[in-house]
């Protein structure tokens, strides 16, 4: 085999388990009940800068990954006290090409900057009501009676 054979299945192979683990990862989080996802920053123009993702609701937290990184790592955490959702859009012209069909768009604030985070309506519905909920073990640090 030539040199150039050599790199081109070296990198070929490297794309391949690049893909694979990135599927994995994607399932992974599915399995462990992620939400397809999207977010930027506010002051991005209307169809740039979304990033693609899953996000996992914690008794504290909503974990947000990105869909095309390998890493197992949170791209952004998002605090269950700090976390406020505002109004709410529909998709622009130049989104709704990007964004997964039936996205609903909602300003968001987490204290440190307000963004958008794009979302199926059932999604919404469940990031809602685990904002509204209160875990058992917070229940009675909030004043709130825990329910039994």
């Amino acid at each position: 085999m030539q040199s150039a054979e050599v790199v081109g299945l070296a990198l070929l192979l490297a794309i391949v388990v690049l893909i694979v683990a990135v599927a994995i990862r994607r399932s992974l989080l599915s399995r462990a009940g992620g939400v397809d996802l999207c977010w930027r920053p506010e002051s991005s123009s209307r169809s740039r800068g979304w990033v693609f993702g899953q996000g996992r609701f914690s008794d504290t937290a909503l974990v947000l990954y990105r869909s095309f990184s390998p890493l197992p790592l949170a791209s952004r955490t998002l605090d269950r006290e700090d976390l406020e959702i505002g109004a709410r859009r529909s998709p622009t012209r130049g989104e709704a090409d990007l964004l997964p069909v039936g996205s609903v768009i909602v300003r968001c604030n987490d204290g440190r900057q307000p963004f958008e985070m794009a979302l199926s309506e059932q999604s919404l519905t469940g990031l809602q009501a685990w904002l509204e909920s209160v875990p058992p073990a917070l229940g009675q640090s909030r004043g709130r009676q825990a329910r039994g």
